[in-house]
């Protein structure tokens, strides 16, 4: 169990979403609470050189944050918390990194897309309890060096983009699910909670966050790799007949596995694409990695679709076709990049 309230917090990837979240924590927490940051490149160097500037949605000045800011795990002592930012793709390679900061009591908040590695852990929904998925913990790593129970999962509805060294801009007033893989309420999760709405964060606690995965990959699943594949924002998208076809059918069988798997999606297909049109002009986040060289969110979003697919015996064509055509993007952007 962590302490009440941690006094040692560490955001791991602290980039766009984790470096918002981490400036608004260190601006609202007392002195004897410790935030520190990784990062790394050109963002590290800013953040040394001037803090997070944050700028919140319709704000006309920025937040100014400073805190501890590393790309070194090593250099920091053993946390509370560790909220990691980094995407699912990203994740394997930093366990070792993650580990450092870990003593017996550290719990971490995941802040990711598309379903996690520790997705079975607990789960008493899906007759497929603590099955480990290689394909998004290669080796086991995470399993073995983090734990899954250390583990809160998280949602976010959040849209934030770095928009140079150190300076982050939100897009709107976001909202976060946090959920214990194993459903309950524990007083983990509610210092966690509190720890974060004091910060001016938007804050749910869900019992049923294996639920609240699917609700979001719903849409993600579809809208990110159509749009890197196509360069269009989702109002592009849904503006196109067969695009927006194409995005209903891959809603249609994420749906269909996440109730092979004993989770249920309240919202109909029908439903999610009339406000998928609301949206409007949004580049999504694999967009934003393709145009910056940088490798896409292939797996976690797209191809444990079809591998639970498969799993569960639900066929998902149009998945496996999307999923086939963006890792040959991914694959020939970075040969591009370098």
């Amino acid at each position: 169990m962590i302490s009440s309230p941690p006094k040692t917090i560490c955001i791991y990837g602290a980039g766009a979403l984790g470096g918002a979240i981490a400036a608004k924590l260190a601006s609202s927490q007392e002195e004897q609470v410790h935030i520190s940051v990784i990062a790394r490149g050109a963002h590290l160097d800013g953040i040394r050189a001037g803090g997070i500037r944050l700028w919140e949605a319709d704000a006309d000045r920025p937040l100014v944050a400073r805190m501890t800011a590393t790309d070194d795990a090593g250099d920091l002592p053993p946390q509370d918390l560790v909220i990691t930012g980094l995407k699912g793709h990203q994740l394997g390679a930093a366990a070792p990194g993650i580990a450092k900061l870990l003593h017996a009591g550290t719990r971490i908040v995941m802040i990711l897309n598309g379903v996690p590695w520790w997705y079975f852990h607990r789960d008493r929904q899906s007759g497929h309890a603590e099955h480990q998925m290689e394909e998004l913990d290669p080796n086991g790593d995470l399993w073995r060096l983090i734990g899954p129970e250390r583990i809160i999962g998280c949602v976010a509805y959040q849209g934030a983009e770095v928009i140079s060294p150190g300076e982050i801009k939100l897009s709107n007033n976001g909202h976060f699910i946090l959920g214990e893989p194993s459903g309950e309420t524990t007083a983990d999760l509610e210092a966690i909670a509190a720890l974060l709405q004091k910060a001016g964060i938007n804050i749910s606690i869900s019992a049923h966050i294996r639920d609240d995965i699917w609700s979001k990959l719903m849409g993600n699943a579809a809208f990110n790799p159509i749009s890197a594949l196509t360069r269009g924002l989702m109002s592009d998208i849904m503006d196109d007949p067969a695009l927006s076809a194409m995005v209903g059918q891959v809603m249609s069988e994420v749906k269909a596995v996440a109730g092979a798997l004993g989770s249920r999606i309240a919202m109909s297909v029908e439903e999610r694409l009339e406000r998928s049109r609301q949206i409007g002009p949004v580049r999504t986040s694999m967009l934003q990695d393709l145009l910056a060289g940088k490798a896409l969110e292939i797996t976690p979003l797209v191809g444990v679709v079809v591998t639970l697919g498969k799993l569960t015996g639900v066929p998902t064509p149009t998945s496996a076709t999307i999923l086939a055509l963006v890792t040959q993007l991914d694959r020939k952007n970075l040969q591009a990049a370098g």
